[in-house]
């Protein structure tokens, strides 16, 4: 079992649940840098993915390690401004491990993506299925970048029927650990809305998001699957359930301090986010359920509360550290 991006969120929640299971007898991590999560069964390899010829090194290691399944989770969490080095690293470091896996032949393959492929959009459905076409966030390179990830393992999925290929589009992920851009927006105490649209809003639990994945390597489940945790709330329940209260904005006002607030590096996420706080995108999980397994623990409710009582444990410790 081999794993890309082992010190993402996703990466590290992944490696620790294969050291907990006794059917895993070796995990070999790909990365920049070693797995907090690292256990007696895991094994280092310093691997940049963006680095020229590093399809060699990688089909060398998987030749070597005899690895049968490969999660490849080296992707960004959240948006950022260095879009040259995101779209190296996903689509770039996406072509070198698929290059690697035609030249050593592994049996599964399992890559994670987002719900925003499907992108916010004002005639979405009220749940969309895998067969929605996925037209993506206008503006956005941190989905567009994910959008060519899943071209490129559709490709490969239909050059290699005898790998197995799954690809988890998760919902974005809250809970009580989790560092992303929703994490810091719901951080602030007055929480930027749209004034006037308050659509539903469908998170995956950290919990869930673990469990998912962790069913993805261990069934032979090919195809695209939804992930998210139970029900949805809208973007003003969001905002109180955290504990915050929201400052609603005109829709052109917004995306014009989002711009100048995302070049002065003070907003979490491009202006073209502003549109998932005006369109609904809340995905159907029925899929994932049948095929997959998957029948998430915890609600999307569940996620913001365990996110805000971890997030009142932080603040009152620097309130206390700096007393």
């Amino acid at each position: 079992m081999a794993v890309t991006g082992a010190s993402t969120f996703l990466g590290k929640r992944l490696v620790g649940l294969l050291e907990e299971d006794p059917a895993v007898r070796r995990i070999v991590v790909l990365d920049v840098k070693g797995s907090s999560a690292a256990g007696p069964k895991t094994v280092y390899y310093e691997v940049d993915l963006t680095q020229p010829g590093v399809e060699s090194r990688l089909s060398e290691i998987l030749h070597a390690e005899n690895v049968d399944t490969l999660a490849h989770l080296a992707f960004a969490a959240s948006p950022t401004q260095a879009t040259a080095w995101a779209h190296e690293l996903e689509s770039v470091g996406t072509m070198n491990v698929l290059a690697a896996c035609r030249r050593k032949p592994i049996r599964k393959l399992v890559v994670s993506s987002t719900v925003l492929v499907y992108g916010p959009h004002p005639d979405n459905p009220n749940f969309i299925s895998e067969k929605r076409a996925t037209r993506g966030l206008h503006g956005s390179d941190f989905v567009a970048d994910k959008l060519d990830v899943e071209a490129q393992v559709q490709r490969f999925a239909a050059e290699a029927p005898a790998c197995c290929v799954s690809v988890l589009r998760f919902a974005t992920i809250l809970g009580p650990t989790v560092d992303n851009y929703v994490a810091r927006w719901l951080s602030r105490r007055l929480v930027p809305t749209v004034m006037g649209h308050d659509p539903l809003v469908q998170l995956a639990h950290e919990a869930d998001a673990a469990a998912a994945l962790k069913l993805a390597v261990d069934r032979d489940a090919p195809g695209v699957f939804n992930i998210a945790s139970r029900g949805v709330v809208p973007v003003s329940a969001l905002v109180k359930l955290a504990g915050r209260i929201a400052l609603p904005i005109p829709y052109r006002m917004y995306r014009q301090l989002a711009g100048l607030f995302w070049v002065a590096q003070l907003s979490e996420a491009p202006p073209s986010f502003v549109a998932a706080l005006r369109y609904l995108c809340v995905v159907d999980g029925s899929e994932a359920a049948k095929r997959l397994g998957f029948r998430p623990r915890y609600s999307t409710q569940d996620a913001v509360l365990d996110f805000e009582g971890a997030l009142r444990v932080r603040e009152a410790r620097l309130l206390h550290e700096g007393a």
